[in-house]
């Protein structure tokens, strides 16, 4: 059985264009802060795997589609998952919905490297925290 991460976010002027829009660019703060948040529930963070590993994870690409717009005051959800995973590396995707409208949908390609910015294999502590998350499906 998967798990998905949940994570809830309000639209607050900032994230918007003169019109009360969310302009497109603020999605992926929106993705990024989702995926700190997964990596916090685990009981790691970006701090922590720098300073117990020595490695930092970084976005390879980010595939992302945009489907509706957000709005001033909208509540959003983010639900992310790992679709797979390599000894270096793994895809996360990402949706971004308000009720049952899916805002944007993301696939974020993340490596981990070390401060010489070479790939390098997934601590298997970190490994197995992210077990869980795997996913091969998208379910609504």
């Amino acid at each position: 059985m998967h798990e998905n991460f949940f994570h809830k976010i309000k639209v607050y002027y900032e994230d918007t264009d003169a019109g009360g829009v969310v302009f497109y660019a603020n999605y992926l703060k929106f993705l990024e802060r989702a995926r700190t948040e997964a990596l916090f529930s685990t009981g790691f963070s970006n701090k922590k795997i720098q300073d117990k590993f020595n490695s930092l994870i970084v976005v390879k690409s980010c595939n992302i589609e945009y489907k509706k717009s957000a709005h001033l005051e909208d509540e959003l959800t983010i639900r992310s998952f790992v679709k797979s995973i390599t000894k270096t590396s793994f895809s996360m995707n990402q949706i971004i919905s308000k009720e049952k409208d899916i805002i944007v949908e993301a696939q974020v390609h993340l490596v981990f490297i070390n401060k010489e910015g070479k790939p390098v294999k997934i601590p298997e502590e970190i490994y197995s925290k992210f077990k869980p998350y795997f996913c091969d499906s998208i379910k609504i």
